[in-house]
């Protein structure tokens, strides 16, 4: 399947290239859109989301989930140890979420990781990552956490078909005029690899955020969505030495089939 530019509102790290075949953090539910009292699972994977090539995931920092209400709750005691199944009929470590939504709304899911050490980059990632669940009543879609960066949506990110346009921005501390040509990553995911894959160009799409730090853009498929905004974190020590710190923000958006 064909990827597409994705502009999204983010904060990149100055003149640093990014990797071609980036690993992210998957979360994501069964489904997109449930009922009031209608349960859901979350699974927390990582890996390259468009050649679905899985690995272990590393353990997760912190998953708050914000609440039509305007409440925040940590469920990161709720996640389970797992594995799914990878390539070569492997199993790699994963983590779930079983969630029963108590009321109508939009509850925002953000998942905060520790930091991960990248070998090949010689780079640690510090990745937050937002999910949106629709429980019938559209409310609460925007909502942020209060102590990192996210990507946060301006347009609603459900009820969207293959060829409507997509905006958001980026958020949290220290965000403020940072976002302005910024550079963002998007891929799609494949829930199995597929026979064929296009350039890593075309697996990975890079594009930059307007003056005001807003990223537009078409979706052009149904299916997940990543969009990853990549920023300074500064340095983190490794047997002695330093090495820099990406603050990534991912948020995954869901493109309906058409009806």
């Amino acid at each position: 399947m064909k990827r597409l530019l994705f502009p999204l509102a983010a904060v990149l790290m100055a003149a640093s290239a990014v990797p071609a075949d980036a690993h992210f953090n998957m979360l994501l539910p069964d489904k997109a859109s449930v009922k009031k009292g209608e349960p859901v699972t979350f699974t927390y994977q990582w890996g390259h989301p468009f050649e679905h090539q899985l690995f272990d995931a590393p353990a997760p920092g912190k998953l708050t989930v914000l609440t039509p209400d305007g409440k925040a709750t940590d469920l990161t005691k709720s996640l389970e140890k797992t594995a799914v199944a990878a390539a070569e009929g492997k199993k790699v470590t994963a983590y779930q979420l079983r969630f029963t939504p108590d009321q109508r709304g939009d509850f925002v899911f953000v998942l905060q990781t520790p930091p991960i050490w990248m070998e090949a980059d010689e780079e640690f990632f510090e990745d937050t990552v937002t999910v949106v669940l629709h429980v019938q009543a559209q409310k609460g879609w925007d909502a942020a956490a209060a102590d990192t960066v996210q990507l946060v949506p301006l347009t609603r990110p459900y009820g969207l078909q293959a060829g409507m346009t997509f905006q958001a921005r980026v958020v949290g501390p220290e965000s403020s005029g940072k976002a302005a040509g910024a550079l963002v990553e998007v891929e799609r995911y494949n829930p199995a690899p597929p026979k064929e894959l296009p350039p890593d160009e075309q697996i990975t799409r890079a594009v930059k955020t307007d003056p005001n730090g807003v990223a537009t853009c078409t979706l052009t498929e149904p299916g997940w969505w990543s969009v990853t905004a990549y920023r300074d974190g500064g340095t983190r020590e490794r047997e002695g030495k330093k090495y820099p710190v990406r603050q990534r923000a991912t948020l995954w958006v869901f493109v309906d089939e058409m009806r």
